[in-house]
């Protein structure tokens, strides 16, 4: 085993619970992808700016070491899908517990406002909450969808697309403040002020 693996190994974090710490999860999905395209934008999106330095040598490491074979590329992703989903709770204010497998039970709502985002339609989640929030929740649904169509390679437009992103669905969850909702506002317009100062890393394929 070299000395790259085993520092991976031995780094491994434990291991989450709620939408994005499933295994089929979007926070996941997009971790894969990052994993699979080399282009760690995909996965910056969710965490805040002051995780970037930790989540760019973890993925740096974890290129390098998924090539030595099936058994290091496993551990390699295991240890960046974990640190990028750590890190994205940390900046909802919420701690991390691990990585839920995939098909775990998500509640309807939820699936429900997820397809909604897909489709572009929030009909059917609209039916699933109280009358008395269906208002506010479209006007969530409405920020989020305008906000999708960002460039992946536009890190501060992307995270502002989460941010509006977890308000929508927090609130479809019932929360009218999510844990870490204020964070994410907060350093979503950090994010944007700093667009232009702050570099976004060069896509690498």
């Amino acid at each position: 085993m070299t000395t790259l693996l085993r520092s991976l190994v031995e780094a491994v974090v434990p291991t989450a619970e709620a939408h994005c710490d499933t295994a089929d999860g979007p926070a996941v999905v997009d971790g894969r992808r990052a994993l699979e395209t080399g282009n760690i934008n995909y996965a910056l999106k969710w965490i805040q700016p002051d995780g970037e330095i930790e989540l760019a040598e973890v993925f740096a490491k974890s290129l390098v070491v998924r090539k030595l074979g099936a058994d290091a590329a496993e551990v390699a992703d295991r240890l960046f899908l974990e640190t990028l989903v750590r890190l994205h709770r940390m900046g909802e204010g919420v701690g991390f517990t691990g990585i839920q497998p995939a098909g775990t039970s998500i509640d309807p709502i939820v699936v429900a406002a997820d397809r909604a985002l897909e489709v572009g339609d929030d009909r059917d989640v609209l039916a699933l909450a109280p009358a008395e929030r269906r208002d506010e929740l479209h006007r969530r649904f409405a920020v989020a969808l305008g906000k999708k169509g960002f460039d992946i390679n536009d890190v501060a437009a992307a995270r502002d697309y989460v941010a509006a992103y977890v308000s929508f669905f927090k609130y479809a969850e019932g929360e009218d403040h999510a844990h870490g909702h204020a964070a994410h506002g907060q350093h979503s317009h950090q994010a944007n002020a700093e667009a232009h100062a702050h570099h976004s890393h060069d896509a690498h394929r």
